[in-house]
């Protein structure tokens, strides 16, 4: 009997942990922050974000339907400055980019703009997400 009670206090004790752990790294989860289709050939596209969206510090690109020839992007802040990140990766469909930190730590990003093109069949259209880490 005296078993039982303490493998069920392990348990639980087990579970408080795991669960304290998890809410902790709540806010460094990703957040996707918006979506484009890409059209055929060399492409620019923009994803606004906002203020509303609050401040971010990594962002990456996740690539659905068919792969893509990422050149570069700029991430315009909410302060009017931008930064330019060459990225020069053919990200694979299903893939995603490497790990961006921006500048300055945590940002409020007004919006995004993304230089590519694409790669794969005619009516396989890619489409490029943008996510934000907190």
């Amino acid at each position: 009997m005296k078993t039982s009670f303490q493998l069920l206090l392990i348990m639980a004790l087990t579970s408080v942990i795991a669960l304290s752990s998890f809410t902790s790294n709540d806010s460094k989860r990703w957040e996707k922050l918006g979506e484009r289709k890409v059209n055929r050939g060399l492409d620019h596209d923009q994803i606004q974000v906002g203020a509303g969206d609050g401040v971010y510090s990594k962002l990456k690109v996740i690539v659905r339907n068919s792969g893509i020839n990422m050149h570069r992007m700029v991430v315009h802040y909410g302060n009017g400055e931008k930064q330019e990140i060459v990225i020069r990766e053919d990200i694979r469909k299903g893939g995603e980019s490497r790990i961006i930190d921006l500048e300055g730590n945590r940002r409020v990003i007004s919006k995004v703009d993304f230089w590519y093109d694409t790669k794969g069949l005619i009516n396989d259209k890619a489409v490029v997400e943008l996510w934000g880490r907190h």
